[in-house]
């Protein structure tokens, strides 16, 4: 597990940009949202549901506690949270993608709710923690993302982000790179309604900044304690983090 430090300085994404408009991502995920877990476990190699379960336990979530779970899609780390006891809002901005995660789970306790997660249909200091798997990146502003995040928790909850990283070991890392770039596009065009979705996920993950430069992006949204852990070589990694 690693700490952050140094001076605070803004992620590359942290402004709006052409290639993440808001309308043209949730229009994406709308289209692959019937095969999207299948797409995940096929494209992971499994690992999805491993790397979910290490960010539902970094949350640590109690029975009784309130956990957002932003960019929720079809509530899989939704159902992590909840099987801790945890009461869970997994919110996206996919209509789609909740609606099928609530018919495929057909789970009334979990409260799906349709919204943007760089502005929070929520008031000030409702969560005891929030969570997000593999959407930050998506966010057409990481940065206004982080702060809303720390808006609406409780100074002292939590805060997990499991996103893409890249490989620590450089062999690993030109075989991953060949991966998404490769292999990665061509099967989606056998396994997916929309190719074009994941040379995007390729291309995103590729663009995303180094551990150390989203740890300090995180502590200036108002988080502290910012530390991450990374999983499968470094593949994916779980940022945590306090509320100030």
């Amino acid at each position: 597990m690693r700490r952050a430090g140094g001076g605070v300085v803004a992620l590359p994404d942290a402004r709006p940009t052409a290639d993440k408009d808001a309308a043209l991502v949730q229009a994406m995920f709308d289209r692959v949202a019937p095969r999207y877990d299948l797409a995940n476990s096929l494209f992971s190699l499994g690992q999805d549901r491993h790397w979910r379960r290490v960010a539902a336990k970094a949350a640590d979530p109690r029975p009784g506690e309130v956990v957002l779970d932003v960019a929720a899609g079809t509530g899989a780390l939704s159902l992590d949270l909840r099987a801790a006891g945890a009461r869970v809002v997994p919110l996206d901005f996919s209509w789609s993608m909740l609606a099928t995660g609530a018919a495929r789970e057909g789970e009334r306790r979990l409260l799906w709710t349709n919204g943007d997660g760089a502005r929070l249909p929520f008031a000030d200091a409702g969560f005891d923690a929030v969570t997000i798997a593999f959407g930050l990146r998506n966010l057409p502003d990481t940065a206004a993302g982080l702060r809303e995040f720390a808006r609406v928790t409780r100074p002292g909850g939590r805060l997990v982000v499991l996103e893409f990283s890249s490989p620590t070991w450089a062999p690993l890392r030109e075989v991953y790179r060949r991966y998404l770039l490769g292999a990665v596009p061509r099967a989606a065009r056998l396994f997916t309604s929309d190719p074009s979705a994941y040379r995007y996920l390729a291309e995103s993950i590729q663009a995303w900044p180094g551990l150390p430069a989203l740890a300090r992006a995180i502590t200036a949204a108002g988080w502290s304690d910012v530390r991450w852990t990374n999983l499968t070589g470094g593949i994916v990694a779980v940022h945590h983090a306090v509320r100030s």
